[in-house]
């Protein structure tokens, strides 16, 4: 079995949201890390020297390679990433190998192959 890991980088009160979508089309988990800061093409406002930019989250979603496109899509689609500019970004990388997944590949093993 061959994974991908999506990294989703979104503000704060949208990680629910995401991670429920991500969960309805076959995410079996997630890890978050809190309190990550961005900055995009235009730097935030700030206000006698304060930051006015909402807090960020990294999510983590180590998914089968098959389910991962749709995965990445949903999670797009309910952060509206294309929709607002700055609500967040999300990216898929390829992983080499992976240790401590036996229970998540016997889970969906039965679920790609019916995909497929």
């Amino acid at each position: 079995m061959h994974f991908k890991l999506i990294l989703v980088f979104v503000d704060d009160n949208k990680t629910d949201l995401v991670l429920k979508a991500a969960r309805d089309v076959g995410a079996t988990g997630a890890t978050i890390i809190n309190n990550a800061r961005g900055e995009g093409i235009k730097q935030k406002k700030t206000f006698l020297g304060l930051n006015l930019e909402t807090q960020r989250d990294v999510l983590l979603f180590l998914v089968e390679e098959h389910m991962s496109r749709r995965i990445l899509e949903e999670i797009a689609r309910a952060g509206k990433f294309d929709d607002e500019p700055g609500s967040g970004i999300a990216i898929k990388i390829d992983v080499e190998d992976a240790i401590g997944v036996l229970h998540q590949a016997k889970e969906i093993t039965q679920v790609i192959e019916e995909e497929l």
